[in-house]
């Protein structure tokens, strides 16, 4: 079942759990998620970098939304940061039910401008819009080039920005970075920042480098209100982690015979993150979509 941003995640926010949304850029990786979600009766949002897209092309996604639309699970096709108007209409064409525009590096005026444009195409579509405020730290290797640094999101300014906006969801910036952190660095999570967000604004909350950050911090911020952890990183390291022993260990070149331990292994950190967000056994709750579909459109 293909649904919305708004959809998968006004039921994650009223219930308390949220929903994972795992990046993909081929079917190895498709696969890994879509058949953890399918396995555990659990909501899931395939989430695409624009450079995943490039790599990946738009032909491709044509098999992806027919699979998810297909299946008895809710799933959302998500444009993770989207870097211009562009790319977000590259992403409408491909069938993408979300977008994210990312302005989160423009000044704060053009940020909000930025995203009104795009509200105001993809609102028409019933495609729902994730907005950033704040930045996302970085520790290389990652998708996206960011900052090395966190600016901390200013909850006075998420209420502003949303109010003018009219962005459907919030990423917020508390204290994760993209990537992989450096052995030694332990990241710490500000929740007295989230929770002043939380106060000031309605619209579901997002935790973008959601991977290698600690499970009590990460359970604590669902608790407080996030609605959507994005993972990329875990869950892909433990996929080329084991095509490399495989690559090693064993001759050969076909990929049904390479890749399948290497998914097994992917599925095995997919499914402890849905089990740390709470989401485990939720598709349920989107059984009667239709009932109340035109609510929440």
């Amino acid at each position: 079942m293909l649904i919305n941003m708004n959809q998968m995640l006004k039921v994650a926010q009223s219930s308390g759990f949220a929903v994972g949304a795992f990046n993909i850029s081929d079917n190895a990786l498709f696969q890994t998620v879509v058949e953890t979600a399918e396995a555990n009766n659990a909501p899931a949002i395939i989430a695409v970098h624009p450079t995943e897209l490039n790599y990946a092309k738009d032909d491709f996604f044509k098999y992806v939304v027919a699979r998810i639309s297909n299946s008895k699970i809710p799933f959302v096709l998500h444009l993770d940061h989207g870097d211009s108007v562009q790319s977000v209409l590259r992403a409408i064409r491909c069938g993408f039910s979300s977008v994210m525009i990312d302005g989160s590096l423009l000044p704060f005026s053009e940020n909000v401008s930025l995203t009104k444009e795009v509200v105001a195409v993809c609102h028409q579509l019933n495609i729902s819009v994730e907005a950033e405020l704040g930045t996302i730290g970085s520790m290389g290797a990652t998708m996206e080039k960011g900052v090395e640094g966190v600016i901390y999101t200013d909850p006075s300014d998420a209420e502003i920005f949303i109010n003018e906006t009219g962005a459907d969801t919030l990423a917020v910036a508390i204290g994760t970075a993209h990537g992989i952190y450096p052995k030694g660095f332990k990241p710490e999570l500000k929740m007295d920042v989230l929770k002043a967000i939380k106060e000031k604004v309605t619209v579901p909350l997002v935790l973008h480098g959601g991977s290698n950050n600690p499970d009590s911090e990460i359970s604590e911020a669902v608790k407080i209100g996030i609605s959507k952890v994005n993972i990329s990183s875990d869950f892909k390291c433990a996929i080329y982690q084991k095509l490399r022993e495989v690559l090693t260990e064993k001759e050969g070149w076909d990929p049904n015979n390479i890749f399948p331990e290497c998914i097994d292994e992917g599925k095995k950190v997919v499914q402890q993150k849905m089990t740390l967000f709470n989401s485990i056994g939720k598709a349920r709750l989107y059984q009667d979509i239709d009932a109340w579909r035109s609510e929440l459109l």
